[in-house]
């Protein structure tokens, strides 16, 4: 069974911190030892794992991606004008796979998951599979 989790961004260029929601997930299903894949079904959005203990990592991540990928008109020849966003998301990725042990998450002590918003504000989903492996 897939679960779905339900995000909304509110900027345009955006990580939004989804551990605690994971992690609620997760202890839902009573796995002492498996793993949670993750998959991001929408195209000008991505996950990522990385350091959620200081704020301006995330807001780096971004200013380096906008210099990498500029944002513009002229640029790209998809007609939507978004493809500075599909690129981003191309980039970051799909999906992320997380041990689990004892019903929680296993992450390294400062690291984090976010949805990597690139297009928004919008309506995201984020699915999530839990595979016990006793």
């Amino acid at each position: 069974m897939v679960t779905v989790l339900s995000i909304k961004s509110t900027t345009k260029q955006e990580f939004i911190d989804i551990t605690a929601l994971l992690r609620k997930e997760a202890a839902k299903q009573n796995i002492s030892s498996g793993v949670v894949f993750l998959f991001c079904p929408h195209t000008t959005a991505a996950l990522t794992i990385n350091e959620n203990a200081d704020p301006a990592v995330k807001k780096d991540i971004i200013t380096a991606l906008r210099k990498l990928v500029p944002a513009g008109q002229g640029i790209y020849q998809h007609l939507e004008g978004n493809s500075d966003a599909h690129i981003k998301a191309a980039l970051i990725g799909s999906s992320v796979n997380i041990l689990i042990e004892k019903n929680n998450l296993v992450l390294g002590r400062w690291q984090g998951v976010y949805f990597c918003e690139f297009d928004g504000p919008r309506q995201r989903e984020v699915w999530l599979k839990f595979l016990p492996c006793e």
